[in-house]
C-alpha cells in the first residue's frame, strides 16, 4: 500500500487555510479594535474632518470598528457565513481585491458624494460588495444560488434607496444605519467583478 507523503496528505487543508487568511485578518482586527471599545471606535471611525487633517488610517479602520459588540458579532457572523458559502470559489487574492475595492468605494463615495456624513463605522457595506463577488463566483460554477443572491442584494438596494433601512436593522445593529454605504460597497463588488473579468480575458 502506497502512502502519500505527509506534505501531500495536508495539502488541501493548507490551501483552505490560505483562502481563509484574509477573512481571519478582518475578524481578528475587528475583535482587537472592539476590545478598545469607545476609545478605539473614536480613533478608527470614518470621520471627514479627521481625514482632512491627514488621519488616513481611518479609510481602513472605519470598516473594522463597530457601534458595539452586538453590531460587531452580527457583521462577523455574516462574514464567516459568506466565507463558508464561497470557500472553494474565491481565492485569497479574490478576498483581498474585493475587500480593498469595496472599502475604497465606500470611502470615496462618502467623501465625494456625501459631505454631510460626519462619521461612519462597520463592516456591512463591505459585506454587500463581498456578496456580489461571491454571487458571480457561484454563477461561474453554474449554481443558481448566485442569481438569487444578486436579486436579493439588488432588491435590498432598491428598498433602502427608496424607503430606508430594513425594518429592525437599526435596533439590531444598535444605532443608525447608513444605507448609502451599502450601495457604495455593492458598487465596489461590481468593480471587483469587472477587474476579474478583464484579468481572465487577458489570461485566456
Amino acid at each position: 500500500m502506497n502512502r502519500k507523503p505527509l506534505w501531500q496528505a495536508y495539502r488541501l487543508p493548507r490551501e483552505a487555510l490560505i483562502r481563509w487568511v484574509p477573512v481571519l485578518v478582518i475578524v481578528l482586527a475587528s475583535l482587537a479594535l472592539g476590545l478598545g471599545e469607545d476609545e478605539l471606535r473614536q480613533w478608527g471611525r470614518y470621520e471627514r474632518e479627521a481625514l482632512e487633517s491627514g488621519e488616513w488610517w481611518r479609510l481602513i479602520t472605519a470598516h473594522l470598528v463597530h457601534l458595539g459588540w452586538g453590531h460587531l458579532w452580527l457583521n462577523l457572523a455574516a462574514l464567516v457565513m459568506l466565507a463558508v458559502l464561497f470557500d472553494t470559489l474565491m481565492t485569497a487574492a479574490d478576498w483581498i481585491l474585493a475587500s480593498i475595492l469595496c472599502a475604497l468605494s465606500i470611502d470615496i463615495g462618502l467623501y465625494v458624494l456625501q459631505p454631510d456624513v460626519a462619521w461612519y463605522v462597520g463592516l456591512s457595506g463591505m459585506l454587500h460588495g463581498l456578496m456580489i463577488v461571491g454571487a458571480f463566483a457561484l454563477i461561474r460554477a453554474d449554481a443558481r444560488l448566485g442569481y438569487v443572491l444578486l436579486l436579493g442584494v439588488g432588491g435590498k438596494m432598491i428598498w433602502e434607496q427608496l424607503v430606508g433601512p430594513l425594518p429592525f436593522s437599526e435596533s439590531t445593529s444598535g444605532g443608525p444605519v447608513l444605507v448609502d454605504a451599502h450601495l457604495y460597497g455593492t458598487i465596489g463588488g461590481l468593480l471587483t467583478q469587472l477587474v476579474r473579468m478583464v484579468q481572465r480575458r487577458r489570461l485566456a
